[in-house]
């Protein structure tokens, strides 16, 4: 199991990346919202220990943008005094939350519990994608139309999946931006109509389905 753990204090991380590294658990690190949201679109993570007290950018924002593209179980971690972080935290998307100071024993036991819950989840949740011609294999990174395979980028199957995944919700070119390219692209609006006009050129008829909301965006449908 991969998990990320994000806290801006050095010490926190590697005390937990110690502990969770004993218990056979592979760990990636971050130290802020930024940096976390990044790991997230790059690497395979199964559960994002998050940390709310950081800098750049806080764990309920980053709570809120990894919901916006991810359903990664997220284990808040907040202050013992501070009743509106929890509540906020669960609010913004969080799994659970542990209150600091923790012991290891205890985060293991929630890390476990979050993992038996969503492992039902995981069993119901869609891996495949099939609508008319169009056929997707998330996991596999596949792409077909007419049974014959499409060959994307990382950027265009990313940029595929989200549509697919939020079928006939209209997005921004900001949002898609913000999503696909992260919060420190250099990319601009420009960058997002290249790669739709790409992405349906390869798609040829499956293309059809990315449809352009006038002054507002594109959606899939």
């Amino acid at each position: 199991m991969n998990v990320l753990v994000v806290d801006d204090e050095w010490n926190m991380i590697e005390l937990v990346k110690s502990y969770l590294e004993r218990h056979d658990y592979t760990v990636y690190t971050a130290m802020n919202g930024k940096e976390a949201i990044d790991a997230i679109k790059s690497e395979s993570i199964d559960l994002v220990l998050l940390d709310i007290m950081m800098p750049e950018m806080d764990g309920i924002t980053a709570c809120k943008n990894i919901r916006g593209f991810s359903d990664v179980p997220i284990l808040m971690v907040t202050a013992k005094s501070n009743e509106d972080d929890r509540v906020n935290g669960l609010k913004s998307g969080a799994d659970d939350y542990i209150i600091k100071p923790f012991s290891p024993k205890e985060l293991v036991a929630r890390i476990e519990a979050i993992s038996r819950r969503m492992s039902v989840t995981r069993d119901h949740r869609k891996d495949t994608f099939q609508k008319e011609e169009l056929f997707v294999d998330f996991k596999g990174h596949v792409v077909k139309v007419d049974d014959k395979s499409i060959t994307l980028t990382r950027k265009e199957f990313q940029l595929l999946s989200f549509l697919v995944r939020n079928e006939g919700q209209v997005f921004t070119r900001e949002h898609l931006l913000d999503q696909i390219w992260g919060l420190e692209s250099e990319g601009t609006m420009r960058t997002v109509d290249t790669h739709v006009k790409t992405l349906r050129l390869k798609l040829k008829s499956a293309g059809s389905h990315i449809q352009t909301v006038w002054g507002v965006g594109y959606k899939f449908v």
